[in-house]
């Protein structure tokens, strides 16, 4: 069967309109999307799906079932699971609905399951799930009901390096038994050598389409997805923090985390000094952000624990605002928890105020400050724009802008490069490369990705699924 799509416009969340003139895919060709941030790839991919609303054009062959895998689609259920969340109304937490229900039965996938290490979060409500672990739990979901055609949008965010190479081996196995498969991507090294064919989007329009390496090597190709602009200088900080220089600003003294039953580290000492910037790194699930979201005050057991904060104790007298007003974040719990109304430009100035949203009015100073951050992050014609209508990897950007806006002594990096394109992630990359380079500013830096941590990042944090931890200084 072929599916084509024949002089198709459809209306974008942003007001433009994404063109294929001339688009057929075959039975016997394994499709790639390819561009980026913001170029139209995810809506591209969801034309197979028929619920895309168009404006002009025809289409013919689409499959009769089609399944996703998409950070858009995970962010959706981790939603609902909150809008559904009964823990007011019950004496205990309501931990939502079980992982071995949402992949009932469990019987079908328990090959996959065994394949990506999930035995131990079958017990565990979906949304208390690390990032890469409620990838994992969709990705299976989405094999389980073996559809005509799967989709899968950046199907290898954020998983760890072992967890990478076991599903990328089981996508191609999957391939080779006759799945009809469709893998948008952001990062070019992670398009696995099966795909014959890619589809090339650049600013809503299908630009460049057909064999693979004919794609690839094409200019137009090759000049939008390499980043070789020169790093633009930082605006000035707009506040001095007057911390003092002898006290760590992090130190945890025999920390854990304990879910249930679940321990994912205990007796951890860690100290972070400033200027002393830090990797932190670790399978899915082993506890890296919820280590993280204790600094920033949003995991309770920061007060069950003996931790001190730029030289204040957790559950002394400090407030909240204490805390955050010296941390800047970037993670994919953050950019989940920002569903504030909001534009691109609000958004920004928010993170001199650690509000989601923004609940006072902003002065001259503040706009002017967040426009040289969208400025430097390519993003200043977007400014009026919601924020909620940007793709992902576009959020994403804004909020690196929100967290550098105010250059905070602490800087949070949370897999920050999750959904960007090859470009985008080269800037980013050369924004934490600078920052590694001065002292101003101390970075704790997640990823599953070895080769993307800077040399001035010469601390190491790496945390074991088996309850173990260990220093690489």
């Amino acid at each position: 069967m072929t599916t084509e799509f024949k002089e198709l416009r459809a209306r974008l969340n942003d007001g433009r309109n994404l063109v294929v003139d001339d688009w057929s895919v075959s039975a016997d060709q394994t499709w790639g999307i390819i561009g980026t941030n913001g170029s139209g790839k995810t809506v591209l991919s969801r034309l197979f799906a028929g619920d895309v609303r168009l404006s002009h054009g025809e289409v013919s062959g689409l499959p009769e079932h089609v399944a996703f895998v998409s950070l858009e689609a995970q962010a959706a259920l981790i939603e609902q699971e909150r809008r559904e969340d009964e823990s007011d109304l019950m004496d205990q937490k309501d931990i939502g609905t079980l992982v071995s229900e949402l992949l009932a039965p469990v019987g079908e996938v328990a090959d996959w399951i065994q394949l990506l290490g999930m035995e131990h979060i079958l017990t565990q409500g979906f949304r208390s799930l690390s990032t890469g672990e409620s990838r994992k739990v969709m990705l299976v979901n989405a094999v389980r009901q073996k559809p005509d055609l799967l989709i899968l949008d950046e199907p290898l965010e954020g998983l760890d390096a072992k967890s990478r190479e076991a599903l990328a081996d089981a996508l191609f196995k999957l391939h080779e038994s006759g799945q009809q498969l469709l893998w948008v991507a952001n990062r070019l090294d992670e398009l696995p050598d099966w795909l014959t064919h890619l589809a090339f989007v650049h600013d809503a329009r299908l630009l460049v389409q057909g064999e693979r390496e004919s794609v690839l090597s094409s200019p137009e190709v090759h000049s939008l997805l390499h980043f070789d602009k020169p790093l633009s200088e930082f605006p000035e900080a707009p506040v001095k923090y007057g911390l003092n220089a002898d006290d760590p600003l992090v130190r945890l003294v025999n920390g854990s985390i304990v879910y249930g039953e679940r321990t994912l580290f205990s007796e951890l000492n860690w100290q972070v000094e400033p200027g002393a910037h830090w990797a932190i790194t670790g399978p899915n699930g082993c506890g890296k952000t919820s280590l993280l979201q204790m600094i920033t005050g949003d995991n309770p057991q920061c007060y069950r624990n003996e931790l001190y904060l730029f030289g204040m104790k957790r559950g002394s007298g400090e407030t909240i605002w204490d805390i955050k007003k010296h941390i800047g974040l970037v993670s994919s719990s953050l950019q989940w928890e920002y569903r504030a109304t909001t534009n691109v430009l609000t958004t920004v100035i928010s993170g001199l105020y650690d509000s989601i949203g923004l609940y006072q009015a902003a002065g001259d100073d503040d706009r002017r400050l967040a426009e040289q951050w969208l400025e430097i992050i390519g993003l200043r014609q977007k400014a009026n724009q919601s924020l909620h209508h940007l793709s992902y990897g576009e959020q994403r950007l804004v909020l690196i802008a929100r967290a550098l806006i105010k250059q905070p002594p602490l800087l949070i990096l949370d897999e920050p490069c999750q959904g960007l394109d090859d470009p985008s992630r080269e800037m980013v990359l050369a924004f934490i490369r600078r920052l590694s380079e001065q002292k101003t500013i101390t970075l704790l830096y997640v990823t599953h990705h070895a080769d993307e941590i800077p040399t001035g990042v010469s601390h190491h944090l790496r945390l074991g699924i088996d309850n173990s931890c260990g220093f690489e200084i």
